[in-house]
């Protein structure tokens, strides 16, 4: 059996700098707390907490606290509420995230309503509603388009979630061009996010099967594995191992392997050994 693995498996750039800027807090600092986790993945909040730093789920007044920001971001509010805390702040936000704050607060500045295309619930997405003075409006699916909302919208800026399904967007902003007169839009899905998702159009065409290797709570995982469905049925999504069964490679002769940009290099190369001693 053949296996590919994809070229841009594992860490992006945005979830390496999180990692490496937690760590050295943890070095630096004795009380380091987060609310929620750097990246979304088991294995690296495991590393997190052995690190030594703390997660909580609410933010309590104390001497030589520091108080650091994932990856994805947080509303400007909590920064603000530490401060007043007096914890200092370390921000391992990803500069790409950084970026959609600015434009939407720039484009909110210029009289625009902001839209933001996204997981409702992602932190990521509540992060960027933070950062705005009026309530955003979170478009999740052409199905969930608030048409009689939008309707009454002259002049808008269309953000994305940095993690967001390029083509699912761009049909997106399509729709809203119908409803909306003023319609500006920023190109904010990351290139890291491209790259995958144009490798795993093309994957699943060329193998018989599909692995996508991610956790359960990782949005850009979730969309590989979505656009790895609907091209190849025989596409699993598993984040570790002990998940894989032996009757999936029956008759595969070539075996894909994709994963998400949260997602350890040691969890891939376990699950690639794995495969690779399957006899199908």
């Amino acid at each position: 059996m053949k296996i590919s693995l994809a070229k841009s498996a594992g860490f992006c750039f945005g979830v390496k700098r999180a990692i490496e800027i937690a760590l050295n807090a943890a070095k630096s600092h004795k009380n380091v707390y987060m609310l929620g986790d750097i990246v979304h993945n088991e294995a690296v909040s495991e590393k997190m907490a052995q690190a030594g730093i703390k997660k909580a789920k609410r933010l309590l007044p104390g001497k030589d606290r520091v108080f650091l920001i994932p990856a994805h971001g947080i509303p400007l509010s909590m920064i603000k509420k530490a401060r007043l805390l007096g914890y200092g702040i370390i921000d391992a936000t990803c500069p790409m995230v950084k970026q959609i704050h600015t434009i939407a607060r720039k484009m909110e500045n210029r009289g625009c309503r902001i839209i933001i295309i996204g997981d409702h619930k992602h932190d990521e997405v509540q992060g960027i509603k933070g950062y705005l003075r009026s309530k955003a409006i979170v478009i999740e699916s052409l199905r969930n388009i608030p048409a009689k909302k939008i309707q009454k919208i002259k002049k808008a800026c269309v953000v994305a979630q940095s993690t967001q399904d390029v083509q699912r967007a761009l049909q997106i902003i399509t729709k809203l061009k119908q409803y909306i007169p003023d319609l500006k839009s920023s190109d904010t899905i990351c290139s890291a996010t491209k790259i995958r998702q144009e490798e795993i159009t093309r994957m699943p065409l060329e193998n018989d099967l599909m692995i996508i290797i991610g956790s359960r709570n990782s949005a850009n995982t979730k969309r590989l594995y979505e656009i790895s469905k609907s091209l190849n049925k025989k596409s699993y999504w598993i984040n570790s191992e002990s998940e894989i069964k032996n009757n999936w490679f029956k008759n595969v002769k070539k075996a894909g392997i994709a994963a998400g940009a949260s997602t350890p290099q040691a969890a891939i190369q376990d699950i690639v050994n794995h495969i690779s001693e399957i006899n199908p």
